[in-house]
């Protein structure tokens, strides 16, 4: 065991800061690292020390392992903490970092070896009798072959980039005509995104849910999963709301998961901090996705609903430590829910907005938690992912939770810039999530820009959460719904028709 006394934290923004504050507590100094966009970000002043490493680019700044190492040997850190994104799921940093000496705050470099291809992590995971979306077990560049395989799954398939990740790489076929054109597609986005154009395919699941299970394992073999996050409301293929439990997983459905979770890490050895992502059909029946060998951005829901600090775990195990606690110390406390703020402009497509933050007043209360890297006045550098925040809530029930989390909405108080908090809004406020009945194809089946045409005003949003109340009553009691009196439009059902 070896004992942490100063950790760098291989990021930025609000994750860093959610890092160091827990090192912090653990009497660990920190080290904060910046591009010259980020100077001035809180991260870098809460850091006990601070290194630049270069210009806004990222491939000049935080993509640069070497003098990320090199800046914690002049400083006499031992060990670095990647965060998520950036080199977090680089196997050769991993093994860099260890090999100067220093504790990566992580899986072992050939457990992100292994995880970071899809195929490999179905390879590793095929002798543990987990389910798996039917398709083919090996990387295809010939299209003719391909289309034979394709054949012999049935349409409509997935093909998506091995080493892919963020929708990058996918495309969905529905019929042979099309097939060649978008295969072509994806192999060419695939060697852009990540320099690696392998391929493979896949039965594609028409009415998914994206579920993932939390692992943590030490490095004496004890491995415990920490339930689940129901993340399907999303866009591009990237996550904008999570929550922890899924409305739709039984006692005995999230027991079958967590096992299956539990199986996949033994895979591949795995200690750390982990998330195995599971793809839902109609009948509940789940397969297995892929593992993040990394903390994930939606982990502050298990914390909510566990207790449980995951980046203390992480510190621990990577110190040597064994897990303090076993699969039945682990309860499931009330239900959370994250929204991600980011700059962007759902009117528009979801495109980023930049700009500066002319008034940022964050939510307060009772049960709520805003990760973020950001303060009033700063400007949104276009260099990095347009995700500015993190809104979680945490209370009682997945209803009271809801009311919370449009309260909170309506208290976030930011302009200068579009953001995804209206979008959010109109999720938590539509029937259709308020009553579990979801998939990946919200935004699809449900979302239209023009559903936010008129600006959301504070009072507004604060009628909306009068109305999700409304309908969790009617869910709850089985009310039907009342227009106003005298043939006048009722607000409420105003609110309702343009929500649905």
């Amino acid at each position: 065991m070896q004992k942490i006394n100063k950790l760098l934290v291989a990021n930025r923004g609000e994750i860093s800061l959610r890092i160091m504050r827990t090192a912090k507590e653990m009497g660990i100094r920190t080290v904060a690292v910046y591009s010259e966009a980020d100077r001035n970000s809180p991260h870098v002043k809460f850091a006990d020390e601070a290194v630049c490493l270069g210009p806004p680019p990222s491939n000049q700044s935080y993509l640069l392992a070497d003098k990320i190492i090199e800046a914690c040997k002049e400083l006499g850190v031992d060990a670095i903490h990647p965060g998520y994104g950036f080199l977090s799921e680089n196997a050769g940093f991993a093994k860099k970092v260890t090999d100067a000496g220093i504790i990566f705050v992580g899986p072992s470099p050939s457990s992100i070896e292994v995880m970071g291809s899809k195929l490999a992590a179905k390879n590793a995971v095929a002798k543990y009798g987990i389910p798996m979306v039917p398709g083919t077990d090996e990387a295809i560049t010939d299209i003719q072959t391909a289309k034979i395989k394709a054949e012999e799954i049935g349409y409509p398939i997935l093909i998506k980039a091995s080493a892919g990740g963020g929708g990058k790489g996918m495309r969905i076929v529905k019929y042979e005509g099309e097939f060649e054109e978008q295969m072509q597609r994806a192999i060419s986005e695939a060697q852009s995104a990540f320099g690696d154009g392998a391929v493979f395919i896949e039965k594609y699941i028409t009415s998914p849910r994206h579920i993932e299970i939390q692992v943590l394992g030490d490095i004496h073999g004890n491995i415990v999963y920490l339930f689940e996050r129901e993340c399907s409301v999303q866009r591009r293929h990237q996550k904008v709301i999570e929550e922890a439990p899924s409305s739709v997983v039984s006692p005995a459905m999230r027991k079958a998961m967590g096992e299956a979770a539990v199986k996949v890490a033994k895979a591949c050895n795995y200690y750390g901090a982990g998330t195995v992502e599971f793809i839902v059909d109609e009948e509940l029946n789940f397969y297995f996705l892929e593992m993040n060998t990394r903390l994930q951005v939606e982990h502050p829901v298990t914390e909510m609903i566990t207790g449980k600090d995951l980046v203390k775990e992480q510190i621990l195990i990577a110190e040597g430590k064994p897990l303090s606690f076993a699969q039945e110390d682990l309860k499931i406390n009330g239900h959370s829910l994250e929204v991600r703020v980011y700059a962007e402009d759902p009117k528009n497509n979801f495109l980023p907005d930049i700009g500066k933050l002319v008034t940022y007043v964050r939510p307060q209360g009772s049960g709520i938690r805003v990760d973020d890297g950001f303060e009033e006045g700063m400007d949104i550098p276009i260099y990095y992912d347009p995700m500015i925040a993190k809104l979680i809530v945490h209370d009682e029930d997945r209803d009271r939770a809801i009311q919370k989390m449009l309260r909170a909405i309506a208290d976030y108080q930011i302009t200068g810039i579009e953001t995804t908090l209206t979008f959010c809004a109109f999720v938590l406020g539509h029937e259709a999530f308020i009553s579990g009945d979801f998939d990946t194809k919200f935004v699809e089946k449900y979302f239209s820009p023009e559903k936010l045409d008129v600006k959301w005003e504070e009072s507004e949003l604060e009628l909306l959460a009068s109305l999700a109340v409304d309908v969790l009553e009617k869910k709850k009691y089985g009310l039907k719904r009342v227009s106003g009196q005298n043939g006048i439009s009722n607000p409420r059902t105003n609110w309702k028709n343009r929500l649905i």
